[in-house]
């Protein structure tokens, strides 16, 4: 079964340095109807003015993934780490038993386009801790490329849950396959551009649940589209 999330029906809030789409319920946006899908709770698409950002704030015992789409945002946190998040790189944040960190875009002159992803844990009170990783757009092209996973394999961010998380960009007529195995979910997510998804055509913003099924069919239906896709214990 696919249930699509349309992208116009997402939540929306715009504070004029940040416009945010919310797929699932998020701050002062609450449907009871989309709270999560399996251990993926929040999956926000923010663009932030130059110079903008959220400042110094907390988190506990959640999994925060950070994947850039377009600018650069800069990330400080109590732990010491300091980085700025370009496209091609994924950050994981692992909240743990506490966790301050900031984050601003990093250019006085451009805006920043990402997706924030929080994914629950599978153990709380966890220590917590931080790791970015750095992909060549050729690591994605035209395939799924593991970024993260509970154990961190083939180069991925380690993930504290069993999910496997997969990003790729298609070009027109790329196809891509990934097979389900029994017990297990996935959420697929356009971050650009347009695909068919077994068939159902999904834009930039859409979202997809795939419960039930043994395999998804990817195929790139614009000059260049990009996708994650959550592979996840039911």
């Amino acid at each position: 079964m696919i249930t699509i999330r349309p992208a116009h029906e997402r939540g929306a809030a715009n504070f004029g340095w940040l416009d945010s789409r919310h797929t699932f319920s998020f701050g002062n946006y609450y449907d009871p109807r989309h709270m999560g899908f399996a251990s993926l709770r929040v999956i926000n698409e923010d663009k932030v003015l130059p110079s903008q950002g959220f400042g110094t704030h907390g988190h506990r015992d959640m999994e925060i993934l950070t994947y850039v789409l377009d600018g650069a945002l800069e990330h400080k946190d109590s732990l010491g780490t300091g980085s700025v998040i370009r496209p091609g790189d994924v950050q994981r944040m692992s909240a743990g038993t506490g966790i301050r960190h900031s984050e601003f875009n990093a250019s006085d002159t451009e805006s920043v386009h990402f997706l924030q992803i929080w994914i629950l844990p599978d153990t709380e009170g966890i220590a917590p801790g931080y790791e970015q990783i750095s992909l060549a757009p050729a690591d994605k092209q035209g395939q799924l490329r593991l970024v993260g996973s509970r154990d961190g394999r083939d180069g991925s961010v380690t993930i504290h849950q069993d999910v496997n998380l997969y990003a790729a960009t298609l070009a027109e007529g790329d196809r891509v396959e990934h097979a389900l195995a029994a017990g297990r979910v996935a959420w697929v997510q356009v971050a650009r551009g347009a695909v068919s998804l077994n068939g159902h055509d999904l834009t930039a913003g859409d979202g997809a649940a795939i419960s039930d099924l043994d395999s998804l069919s990817l195929t790139g239906t614009a000059a260049e589209a990009e996708v994650l896709v959550f592979d996840m214990a039911a």
